[in-house]
């Protein structure tokens, strides 16, 4: 009977011992999932640096800005025609206390305003344009520019001296051929030889080619948006 007792009582506290190791397992399973977790290595998409955003500032232009241009269009006076396109670009930057509005290489674009070729009696070649607009970082804006023209040379010197030259010529031709009278007509003949050379001569045109380098200014302010 004592030793029955016994190993009841020996398979009695087996069975509570057997029944509670599920939960110590458990615990260290918990336990040790917990310790992966806070050691595991941050994501890279949680590491990851923040891009910082740009700022967008709006800077304003004042009238009177002086806007250094290079020609990327010909314009001609006997070959454009009014409300042509012309195209330039800017040879310097735009500065505004310090900071860059509009970077050197921007474009300007506008229009042919007049173009008048050279006459044969009277009249000078003449080629005048204005600027439009501007394209500046992807972004065009309207703007308002003073003219720009360019007028050829005035020829009169040169025309009296052909005048002058057919008049002496016819003279001296005269003079060989009859004496005083013929020396008065001849020279009369030779002039009107000089005039009609004259006549016949168209003056000089005005041609600007790309490469160009003119200078305009603004004649109302333009506000420019710049990234910094």
């Amino acid at each position: 009977m004592k030793w029955a007792y016994v190993i009841g009582l020996t398979f009695g506290l087996a069975a509570c011992n057997g029944a509670k190791a599920p939960d110590t397992a458990a615990a260290a399973d918990t336990a040790g999932t917990t310790g992966a977790a806070a050691n595991a290595p941050i994501s890279a998409a949680t590491s990851a640096p923040v891009t910082p955003v740009a700022r967008v500032t709006d800077v304003t232009i004042p009238s009177g800005t002086s806007l250094s241009l290079e020609l990327t269009s010909a314009v001609g006076s006997d070959t454009s025609r009014v409300e042509e396109p012309v195209r330039a670009t800017l040879r310097s930057p735009v500065t505004i206390n310090g900071q860059v509005a509009v970077p050197a290489g921007s474009e300007v674009t506008g229009v042919v305003t007049a173009a008048e070729g050279s006459g044969r009696v009277k009249g000078r070649a003449h080629i005048a344009f204005r600027f439009t607009s501007l394209r500046a970082r992807g972004e065009s804006y309207d703007i308002k520019t003073s003219g720009y023209a360019q007028t050829a040379a005035a020829t009169k010197k040169k025309d009296a001296e052909k005048i002058g030259i057919g008049a002496g010529a016819g003279a001296a031709l005269g003079a060989i051929l009859g004496g005083k009278k013929g020396a008065a007509e001849g020279a009369a003949i030779g002039g009107a030889g000089g005039t009609g050379v004259v006549l016949a001569t168209k003056g000089n045109e005005v041609h600007l080619g790309p490469g160009a380098a003119i200078t305009t200014r603004l004649t109302a302010p333009v506000t420019v948006r710049v990234k910094s």
